[in-house]
């Protein structure tokens, strides 16, 4: 499940029981994500907060559609999958929606302020360097506020840091996300494979 030791359910105790019953109460299992950070189980406390303060001020659909276009750039099976059902299953996009717009937000009938959203994030992504005013200025002219502009930013780049720590420690999407269809499941799997059950 990943290259480091994980600790297990019934060897844990003080911080990583709280982290895996508070995550098992969340997600209704215990996910693999989790348990990679079981070595680390303040990182992944204040990993909690800095998502939950920059996710506080955003519409959930812009988030999300920013956290798959960071994915998405990243690689990341794990978050595109995650936060592609996220999407689906909180009725704000389709199936055939999300494999669209994974496999290209320009084209997949996204409106002018989502796409924008999606642009600045795969860019931060690819290369923050590259990210000009011009950038920032599109999204103005499309009605964001230069603290909702932020937000945007800040969710592509903290996604860098959760992505690239689970990828990095071969930490495979749990295996419930194989129940998918298969033509959505093979657009989300874009890295590491999904763990066998």
């Amino acid at each position: 499940m990943t290259f480091i030791a994980t600790v297990p359910e019934s060897e844990a105790s003080g911080d990583v029981t709280q982290m895996y019953e508070t995550d098992r109460e969340v997600f209704g299992h215990l996910p693999n994500f989790t348990r990679t950070f079981s070595q680390r189980p303040a990182v992944y406390a204040a990993w909690r907060r800095l998502n939950a303060a920059v996710k506080a001020n955003m519409d959930l659909r812009r988030y999300e559609l920013a956290t798959v276009a960071a994915a998405r750039a990243l690689r990341s099976s794990y978050c595109t999958l995650a936060h592609g059902r996220v999407l689906m299953d909180s009725d704000l996009v389709a199936p055939d929606e999300l494999a669209a717009l994974v496999a290209d937000h320009r084209a997949a009938g996204l409106d002018e302020v989502d796409v924008a959203v999606m642009d600045l994030a795969d860019k931060v992504v690819a290369d923050a360097t590259t990210v000009t005013e011009a950038d920032i200025d599109r999204l103005r002219s499309l009605g964001l506020s230069d603290a909702e502009i932020f937000d945007v930013v800040a969710t592509a780049a903290m996604r860098c840091f959760y992505s690239k720590v689970l990828d990095a420690l071969g930490t495979l999407p749990d295996a419930r996300f194989a129940e998918l269809d298969a033509p959505l499941r093979e657009a989300l799997t874009v890295g590491r494979p999904i763990a066998e059950a």
